[in-house]
């Protein structure tokens, strides 16, 4: 779990907030990431968007695909790619259930939120999830407007 909002050096990047709403998240892991310094320079200004991205095990590694970092201005001769292939970090342990996870019928990794930890080090959550129907989304739907209206209900009773 991420540290709280209290810590000087935490700061969230980038979130997917569309993926609980397309998604059941089962289970959620903290991953770190391979960066070239102009991409961590580049998050530090906020310029990233996970909302298309998705990660894949892949020959025994961990990669985040389809994910943007803008360009760093400053570092126009020796900058970086927006949308490549990026190489995230985590135990042999958790690499080999997330293999296995998404080996299962309809089972996928989501990034859930970039975040800067602690430490001041880039880490990303990542969901493995089972993408809901629309059906499963009505009724989330409906859940929400339930809880919604109840609180409702409750600040005019008293």
């Amino acid at each position: 779990m991420a540290k709280p909002d209290d810590t000087p050096n935490y700061k969230v990047i980038a979130e997917n907030r569309r993926a609980r709403y397309d998604y059941a998240i089962d289970d959620d892991i903290e991953c770190g990431m391979i960066l070239e310094g102009s991409e961590v320079k580049s998050l530090r200004v906020n310029s990233s968007n996970i909302a298309e991205s998705y990660a894949e095990v892949k020959e025994g590694e961990l990669w985040l695909v389809n994910s943007y970092i803008a360009p760093y201005q400053a570092a126009k001769t020796w900058g970086h790619e927006e949308r490549r292939r990026r190489k995230m970090l985590a135990s042999k342990k958790e690499l080999a259930r997330m293999w296995s996870d998404t080996q299962r019928k309809g089972m996928t990794l989501v990034p859930l939120v970039m975040y800067f930890n602690h430490r001041g080090m880039v880490k990303i959550k990542l969901g493995i999830a089972k993408g809901k129907q629309n059906h499963d989304k009505r009724a989330s739907d409906a859940k929400r407007d339930w809880g919604r209206q109840k609180q409702r209900l409750l600040r005019h009773a008293e």
